[in-house]
């Protein structure tokens, strides 16, 4: 009986998956885009306005994402062109250009620009979301 159970425990670490550094740090670091990313622009949404410490969520979230995505692309070896990897780059596009046209708002401070501004937060975070998933879901599968 021990022997079979010995055999067992063997089989079973053979077919663990063991989780790289890399793959470590990218989860790690796609889940801090997720929550910095997600206070920034639920906390503009539900303030409806835009003010400078929203502006430092959105910078973390795109500075955690970036680091993430740059683990991702050395654990794949680089970029393959995927509907993953497309709307992935679309959403750091979109993520960068949210967070400079966020500073230009600030910096003028055109009050109607910053009472308005949420609405594209929502937008590009519900975008930044399809690539957050879908990777989540590629790598359970």
């Amino acid at each position: 009986m021990q022997w079979y159970y010995n055999m067992n425990m063997v089989q079973i670490k053979k077919e663990m998956k063991v989780m790289s550094k890399e793959l470590i740090i990218a989860i790690i670091f796609m889940n801090l885009a997720l929550l910095f990313y997600s206070i920034g622009v639920w906390s503009e949404k539900i303030q409806k306005t835009l003010k400078p410490w929203h502006l430092a969520f959105f910078y973390l979230g795109l500075i955690c994402d970036t680091t993430g995505t740059g683990a991702m692309e050395k654990i794949a070896g680089g970029i393959n062109f995927s509907f993953h990897t497309i709307t992935g780059g679309a959403a750091l596009i979109l993520m960068l250009v949210h967070a400079i046209w966020a500073t230009v708002v600030l910096v003028k401070k055109d009050q109607n620009m910053i009472a308005k501004f949420h609405k594209f937060s929502i937008i590009v975070w519900v975008i930044w979301l399809i690539p957050f998933f879908t990777g989540a879901a590629m790598h359970m599968l």
